[in-house]
């Protein structure tokens, strides 16, 4: 028999945020919403309150600004979340505002504890409470009367048989030494940074007492449904990129589609892995990850794209059309600028587990660096990292695309060393053959595996690509020597 306490975590209503407080909030926990002006803060306590409040979860919502409640609940109704028919049913408003201008907070302790005691709340809320912080820099009250009602508060708040939330701006964890930081069981952070004229908003659990959080900084946008958090992709533990390329076992084969690149491959795309189609402009990259979703369609393996280049009427051509209208492929239009990679991952999770997909594909990877806000390029490697790991996790087979500039006398494989990030890697190429550019393939690793050294010609015709004869008597093409004429 366990003696333990066993405590109840609550669903906050907010998409993500549950996945980084560890389940949710804690019952009766004492929280601090935190974070630089207007970063969120009172919009995601409106959104929990809304989703937890019930008439026998009742809630109580103090704000000790200097407008009256009506105004901020006439922003806050602009939100799906907002339910008008729980305002003073489930729902209570309290403006502390008079009693702070009187300047003395054993009279706001008095009036929050009597509130509190009438309503008998199960939620209770506190906004702003850096109001009261200012009101005493400002008024007669000395730093002892400030820090003596930081610590009657937190204490009567760590009392009450509720979940209870202080609402403030400050600036960094880092720079604030408020008692109410110790007081506090759980300590959510929120920040808004203005970046190469990017806007980037982060959310940050500093501190949650009793169950382990997700650490580190994590994306999230206020958009009309209100606030969505993405969740930092976090390998796991003993997790790698090539796991299942590093398993010593026969893996399943997946056709790419294209006659005679299944052989070249060693039998296919061995399934789980992550294939890397690099060439420069008009080398055929795109087609060929249309033909490895329009195979996978055939063969009853839904599949997944993310355009980071053409729009969907450029990307949906008579191949993948037909697929997309009758859903085996899904498309994720990511053409607007300031993406992170935590949110781009989010929507092909959230498609891949919709359609059931086993294919995803990523077009290009060019594309979606070029796509994210600047704080998020600068750790683009890193990042992609996180995501491929994810989705080869979930045993996604992957292909990405990647543009890649055409130099004879450099033979790269990505334009910012992404390329250890793939399980096999197929390199297209022009070259020049009686005064004709010609369209080259050849397959650089598939990981595990064997598979042909061959540099193929190909074509690119109405029905797709079409590998040709192997090229002979041409050496040197690809290490930049001078090519000979047929």
């Amino acid at each position: 028999m366990s003696n333990k306490v066993s405590i109840r975590r609550l669903k906050t209503g907010v998409p993500g945020l549950d996945n980084l407080l560890g389940g949710g909030l804690p019952e009766f926990s004492f929280n601090l919403l935190a974070g630089t002006p207007g970063s969120g803060k009172t919009t995601l306590a409106n959104q929990m309150m809304f989703s937890l409040a019930t008439p026998t979860n009742r809630a109580l919502f103090f704000t000790v600004l200097g407008e009256p409640a009506l105004k901020m609940l006439r922003y806050q109704q602009q939100f799906p979340f907002f339910d008008l028919a729980k305002v003073n049913d489930s729902i209570r408003f309290v403006n502390l505002s008079a009693d702070l201008m009187e300047g003395n907070f054993d009279s706001v302790l008095a009036r929050i504890s009597e509130e509190v005691k009438d309503y008998a709340p199960s939620l209770v809320f506190v906004d702003s409470f850096r109001s009261v912080v200012q009101s005493a820099k400002q008024g007669e009250q000395g730093a002892s009367e400030l820090q003596h009602f930081v610590q009657q508060l937190g204490m009567q708040m760590t009392s009450w048989l509720a979940t209870t939330f202080l609402i403030g701006e400050y600036l960094t964890p880092e720079s604030e030494a408020s008692a109410v930081f110790t007081v506090a069981d759980g300590i959510i952070w929120l920040s808004q940074n203005l970046h190469h004229n990017s806007m980037v908003r982060k959310m940050q659990v500093v501190k949650m007492r009793g169950q382990a959080q997700a650490t580190g900084l994590h994306t999230f946008r206020i958009n009309d449904d209100g606030i969505q958090v993405f969740p930092r992709a976090i390998i796991k533990q003993g997790t790698t990129v090539d796991s299942i390329a590093n398993l010593n076992i026969e893996v399943r084969r997946m056709p790419m589609g294209i006659a005679g690149l299944d052989d070249m491959l060693g039998g296919g795309l061995p399934a789980g892995y992550s294939l890397l189609v690099v060439g420069p402009s008009g080398s055929g990259k795109t087609i060929l990850a249309t033909e490895f979703l329009a195979e996978g369609a055939r063969r009853g393996e839904p599949g997944v794209i993310a355009a980071f280049e053409k729009t969907p009427n450029q990307l949906l051509d008579k191949k993948l059309y037909p697929l997309v209208k009758a859903g085996q492929v899904g498309v994720i239009d990511t053409r607007s600028l300031d993406l992170s990679i935590d949110q781009t991952l989010h929507d092909l999770i959230e498609m891949i587990n919709k359609m059931q997909a086993k294919r995803v594909v990523i077009d290009s990877l060019s594309g979606f660096e070029l796509a994210l806000a600047p704080e998020f390029s600068e750790n683009f490697r890193a990042s992609l990292y996180r995501m491929i790991a994810e989705l080869t996790g979930m045993g996604m087979t992957i292909l990405m695309t990647s543009e890649l500039e055409d130099r004879y006398t450099d033979l790269r494989f990505s334009p910012f060393g992404s390329a250890f990030l793939a399980d096999a890697i197929i390199v297209q190429r022009y070259i020049e053959i009686d005064s004709q550019f010609k369209r080259v393939c050849s397959i650089v690793k598939v990981r595990g595996s064997e598979h042909s050294k061959d540099i193929r010609l190909f074509d690119i015709t109405d029905e797709g690509i079409v590998i040709g004869e192997t090229l002979s008597g041409y050496a040197g093409i690809m290490s930049g020597r001078p090519m000979a004429n047929s």
